[in-house]
C-alpha cells in the first residue's frame, strides 16, 4: 500500500471561483500573519511554535476586522500553519530556505483533510466544506482509494487543479535481470553504461526568444493596470509550457528505467553547489537534476527495483572504465574524449556511466551492519534532500 497523489483539472462556477478566491486569501492571510507574529516574538527574544500561532489565529478569528476569517472553513487555514511548521523545521534542518511571505499574485492553494469535504465514489463527487455544489472535475484517470486529503491550487495562468492524496495498492513489475549506470549532463540529458543516451530538449532555449518578447512588451505596460495583467498571463502560460514539457520529458525517461532495469545506479550531485555557477545555472535548472533523482526513488519504491546513489566525489568520468587507472594531467568539461595509457579510448559520459554502474553495483552488495542502514541509502536522502531544496 503506498500513499498515492491524483491530479485533475476542474472547472468551477462564478460562485465557486469567488469563494476558492476568498479561500486562497484566507490562507494566505493566516500564513503570512503566522509568520509576521513568528518574527515579532523572535525580535523580543520569545520562540514559537504551532500552538502559538493557532492561538494567534484564534484571536484574529474574535476581532471584527478579521470576522472574515470565519466565512471559510477552519481546516484550510489549520493546515497552512502546519506548512509553515514544515517550513521552519526545514530552514532549522538545513540552514538555509527561510520561510517567506506568500503574495498574491504567486500559485495560490489551500488544503484539506478528510472532515472538510464529501467524496461520493459511485457518482464520482467531491465537494469541498462550506460549499453547495460538488466540484465539476475533468476525470482523466480513475483511482480506488479513499481519499484522505486534497490539496486545490490556481496556477499563475488561472487554471484550477485539485490534488487527491489517496492510500492504493500498487502493482510491482516483473523482476529482471538487467542492471544500469546512469550519469546525468547538460549535453546530453542522460547516458546508460549500456549506450542508450537521452537528448536534452533544451526547453529554456527553445522557448527564450518567445519568452524575452513577452516580458519586452510586460516592461512596457503599466503596472497594476488590466493590460499588465493580462501580458502577466502570457507570460505566465509561456513559463508553465516550460516547466509542462520538461516534467513530461523526466518522468518518461525515468519510467522507461525503472521497467527497463532491476538496479539503476546514479551519481548523487549537489545542485545547490552545481548552480552557484552563473555561466551553467540556467542549464542545469534546465534539466531538473533533482527531480530526477526524486523520480527515480519513488518509482523504483514503488515497482520493487533498487536505486543506488554514488558518493559525488567519486571520479566517474576520470577513470578508466577497463584498467581503474586515474587520469594524468589537467582535467575539465572540455575533454570530451581521451585516451589511457592501457590503449582504451573513451566517451567521457559513457565511460562515467560505466563506471558509475559497477560502484553502484558494489555498494549495492555492501552488507547491512549494526542494524543501520548502509551508506549508499542514507547518501541517496541526502540527495534527495538536496533535490527538494
Amino acid at each position: 500500500m503506498k500513499q498515492v497523489a491524483y491530479k485533475y483539472r476542474f472547472y468551477p462556477t462564478q460562485e465557486q471561483a469567488a469563494f476558492l478566491a476568498h479561500t486562497f486569501g484566507c490562507v494566505r492571510f493566516t500564513y503570512n500573519a503566522a509568520l509576521g507574529f513568528s518574527k515579532e516574538q523572535y525580535e523580543l527574544g520569545n520562540k514559537t511554535n504551532y500552538h502559538d500561532w493557532n492561538n494567534h489565529l484564534n484571536q484574529l478569528k474574535r476581532s471584527p476586522k478579521h470576522a472574515w476569517l470565519k466565512d471559510v472553513s477552519s481546516v484550510p487555514l489549520q493546515q497552512s500553519l502546519r506548512h509553515l511548521q514544515k517550513a521552519f523545521r526545514s530552514f532549522f534542518a538545513s540552514g538555509f530556505g527561510y520561510p517567506k511571505f506568500k503574495r498574491k499574485q504567486a500559485k495560490q492553494s489551500a488544503s484539506y483533510m478528510n472532515n472538510a469535504f464529501k467524496w461520493d465514489a459511485k457518482a464520482l463527487s467531491l465537494t469541498l466544506a462550506k460549499m453547495k455544489q460538488p466540484l465539476k472535475i475533468r476525470w482523466s484517470r480513475l483511482f480506488t482509494g479513499t481519499p484522505s486529503s486534497l490539496t486545490v491550487s490556481k496556477t499563475k495562468t488561472g487554471k484550477y487543479f485539485v490534488s487527491i492524496l489517496v492510500k492504493e495498492a500498487v502493482q510491482l513489475l516483473p523482476e529482471v535481470s538487467k542492471t544500469v549506470g546512469v550519469d546525468v549532463g547538460i549535453a546530453e540529458l542522460a547516458v546508460c553504461s549500456d549506450d542508450q543516451r537521452f537528448t536534452n530538449p533544451r526547453l529554456t532555449n527553445k522557448y527564450a526568444k518567445k519568452l524575452a518578447k513577452a516580458q519586452r512588451k510586460l516592461a512596457k505596460k503599466v503596472k497594476g493596470s488590466a493590460n499588465f495583467s493580462k501580458q502577466q498571463r502570457v507570460v505566465a502560460k509561456i513559463h508553465e509550457k516550460i516547466a509542462n514539457c520538461r516534467h513530461d520529458v523526466t518522468h518518461k525517461m525515468t519510467r522507461k528505467l525503472i521497467n527497463e532495469n532491476q538496479v539503476i545506479s546514479i551519481e548523487s550531485l549537489k545542485v545547490k553547489n552545481m548552480v552557484k555557477n552563473r555561466k551553467l545555472a540556467k542549464q542545469l535548472h534546465d534539466v531538473n537534476f533533482g527531480e530526477i533523482v526524486r523520480q527515480l526513488s519513488y518509482k523504483a519504491d514503488w515497482y520493487g527495483r533498487t536505486l543506488s546513489a554514488i558518493s559525488q566525489w567519486f571520479p566517474s568520468s576520470k577513470t578508466c572504465s577497463q584498467c581503474g587507472e586515474l587520469y594524468q594531467g589537467q582535467w575539465s568539461l572540455a575533454i570530451r574524449r581521451w585516451t589511457c595509457p592501457c590503449g582504451a579510448t573513451h566517451d567521457r559520459d559513457l565511460n562515467a556511466a560505466i563506471n558509475i554502474h559497477k560502484e553502484g553495483l558494489r555498494l549495492v552488495k555492501e552488507p547491512v551492519c549494526g542494524g543501520r542502514e548502509c551508506r549508499h541509502t542514507k547518501r541517496l536522502e541526502e540527495v534527495l534532500e538536496d533535490g527538494r531544496d
